[in-house]
């Protein structure tokens, strides 16, 4: 292929030999050279050498030194042919030649082309799912950075579900498949990061006080935002925990544990007696006589009307709660009795089937598993400790959600699995020497000790947060302090993160309480 115009510097140049600009692109026709045709406009402005329906130049406009169509449509395949052939740096020393030789608009409409061409937006170009598998690979932190992009990205990246219910599992959260508002879980993850930043600089909690007795208070239970206290003042109190407000304030004996719910009060004493109470009235409706010892766990089950009671007499008792009668007298502790639980079972065990009732036991030592039955001298269905020479002492506390029973010790925390009654796992860190269970979840634990309340990630086996404690009274028993709202240990999920978190009695007679901190 030959070159328009002889002699010059560069394949794609078009000036003279001489250097100056031609007068007219075209030499005279000859082998290997061009036509220069001559344009002329006619009314109209259609070319002479096309009918009315041909396309105009670019510009709208013929100028008499431009080549018609056809022959510039045939210039520029032959040059692109050349150019094809080119080395890469053959091609950038043509470019850089050709840029030199543009004019403003030529290169406007360089810039406006290149950006098309080099800015593409995948996002917008490949397929949703495509584009949700990409972002899968992205960090959640990234991905809120990349939403600030556009509109379009921001749209795209809050509709990939399964990244964001991800993100929030990782941190612990909570996740309901059944959510199908497509923007949803990347609200979630939103509050979700600011729950657990608040968590890691300890501003997730405040804290409060419950102000009524006259002498110290040794027993708590929580239920459904409401606080039941028993004291030394002869005295229990229904507190609203939400509000600080006394509901109920009645007349008892000294309680060593309580427990309640709408209509009655079922208190443990140091006089060894368990009594039932009505709250409306303040009436005793039941006393239940038989220990030797101050009663320092109850439990009790309407639906069975059952009512167990553990002692310092080293046995538990079952009673028929409605009419206050002994049933049964259970033997085999050592020492006192500190926990007592009635609970379904919900794992098909060695000795039980889901749906059964259990009870547990435990003192400084063992945990022992009871049948529920009226048989007289029932037998231990089966005893379990960390330490077979009784070396290791248990935390004054026992969990139990009817599929692993978990307490600690010096050593640790000890997870049982109720369908095997092995040990699953012993967790063991520096941190927790001297650490008390408080709850224990799928996700979360919650742990105290003399300075602190801590939350351990159990997933990670790592302490996440901690929270001051003031100097609470401390109990052998462990009735004196107790977990308030249990729900968010099995995942957070933006609404169980509300409510009592701890509470513990004081020196000077109050409750103190630490709460969720509504979010920010």
């Amino acid at each position: 292929m030959t070159y328009c115009g002889a002699g010059s510097r560069s394949p794609l140049s078009l000036r003279n030999p001489s250097g100056g600009r031609q007068s007219a692109p075209w030499q005279p026709k000859g082998p290997g050279r061009c036509e220069a045709p001559t344009a002329r406009r006619r009314p109209g402005g259609v070319c002479p050498s096309r009918g009315p329906g041909s396309r105009s130049a670019p510009s709208g406009k013929f100028f008499h030194n431009l080549m018609e169509r056809k022959d510039f449509e045939t210039w520029l395949d032959n040059i692109s042919v050349t150019f094809l052939s080119l080395t890469d740096l053959q091609k950038n020393e043509s470019l850089d030649h050709l840029i030199s030789l543009s004019g403003a608009i030529q290169l406007r409409h360089l810039s406006n082309n290149l950006e098309t061409l080099l800015k593409r937006d995948f996002l917008k170009l490949l397929p949703l799912e495509l584009s949700f598998y990409l972002l899968k690979w992205l960090d959640p932190q990234t991905l809120l950075t990349c939403c600030l992009v556009s509109k379009q990205w921001n749209k795209v990246i809050s509709a990939c579900t399964e990244v964001w219910q991800t993100a929030c599992r990782n941190l612990g959260w909570q996740i309901d498949d059944s959510v199908q508002d497509a923007l949803h879980w990347k609200k979630v993850y939103l509050k979700a990061i600011l729950r657990m930043k608040q968590l890691k600089d300890h501003e997730a909690f405040e804290t409060s006080s419950l102000i009524g007795h006259s002498a110290r208070v040794y027993a708590l239970y929580y239920k459904d935002g409401l606080l039941c206290t028993g004291s030394d003042d002869l005295s229990a109190k229904l507190w609203d925990v939400s509000t600080g407000q006394c509901i109920y304030g009645i007349q008892t004996h000294t309680c060593a544990a309580v427990k309640f719910d709408e209509q009655k009060l079922v208190t443990g004493s140091f006089d060894n007696t368990v009594a039932c109470w009505e709250w409306s009235s303040g009436a005793r409706t039941q006393h239940f006589r038989g220990h030797t010892g101050a009663v320092f766990s109850v439990d009790y089950n309407d639906e069975l009307d059952l009512l167990v009671s553990g002692s310092a007499d080293f046995t538990l008792k079952v009673w028929a709660l409605s009419t206050g009668t002994c049933l049964n007298t259970l033997t085999g502790h050592t020492e006192w009795v500190t926990k007592v639980v009635l609970q379904k079972c919900k794992v098909k065990s060695l000795l039980h089937s889901p749906g059964d009732h259990i009870l547990l036991s435990a003192d400084k030592y063992e945990i022992k598993i009871w049948p529920i039955g009226r048989e007289i001298n029932c037998k231990c269905l089966k005893t379990l400790s960390v330490s077979e020479d009784r070396s290791i002492c248990l935390q004054p506390r026992l969990h139990f959600d009817g599929k692993y029973i978990v307490c600690s010790s010096a050593l640790g925390l000890y997870q049982w699995d109720f369908a095997s009654y092995d040990i699953l796992r012993v967790i063991k860190t520096p941190e927790l020497a001297n650490l008390a269970l408080l709850g224990f979840g799928d996700i979360f634990a919650l742990l105290f000790d003399n300075r602190y309340l801590y939350i351990m990630d159990l997933r990670t086996e790592n302490l996440i947060s901690r929270w001051p404690l003031p100097e609470y009274r401390k109990s052998k028993r462990g009735s004196s302090f107790l977990a308030g709202e249990m729900s968010w240990l099995n995942g957070l999920d933006g609404q169980n993160d509300m409510g009592l978190v701890f509470a513990t009695s004081m020196p000077d007679h109050s409750i103190h309480l630490v709460l969720w901190k509504e979010h920010g």
